[in-house]
């Protein structure tokens, strides 16, 4: 796995934090497919009172994601992996069957519009929407955009404030 560490705000990333990061992702190994070929984005932000580790991953399956807020750079670090394993874990247990299929691609942004951020293309994928609720929870995002299995419509999944789903449902003019 490559693994690229990054600071933000005033954060410097020591040499130190780096293999502290590189040793723990390294319990990720026996749990991912394409471990050897996948790059490991880590992102450490420093605040006034606490810090925030993002760890994104964009494996051939899935992309995961995790970020955690702690007192110390270490207990984020050490929180953004356990979750993320819990993530290849649960991935993994629900999704065996369809481990060959391609994920989500992400791009980086053209900054020809200053108000848009990131650009993301995504494959659509036939899938149900148990299985979009999954990926979902997986990037730890409160929305998902797929193709629905059965309609063959693209739809956007997203979670509701009273903790229920909900699905918008596209329809193209002709």
């Amino acid at each position: 796995m490559k693994i690229e560490v990054l600071g933000k705000n005033g954060f410097n990333p020591s040499d130190a934090n780096k293999e502290y990061a590189a040793k723990k992702l390294s319990k990720l190994e026996n749990l991912l497919q394409d471990y050897d070929t996948v790059t490991a984005r880590v992102v450490c932000k420093v605040y006034k009172e606490y810090n925030k580790v993002e760890v994104t991953i964009p494996s051939k399956n899935i992309i995961l994601r995790a970020e955690v807020t702690a007192k110390d750079i270490y207990a984020a670090i050490d929180g953004a992996i356990d979750k993320l394993i819990k993530q290849v874990r649960h991935y993994n247990d629900k999704v065996k069957d369809k481990l060959g299929r391609e994920g989500i691609r992400s791009q980086d942004v053209s900054m020809a519009d200053e108000r848009v951020v990131r650009t993301k293309n995504i494959d659509l994928e036939p899938m149900t929407s148990e299985e979009a609720i999954d990926q979902m929870e997986l990037l730890g995002h409160d929305f998902f955009v797929y193709l629905d299995k059965q309609t063959h419509k693209t739809n956007v999944i997203y979670l509701r404030a009273d903790g229920g789903y909900a699905i918008i449902e596209t329809d193209s003019k002709k």
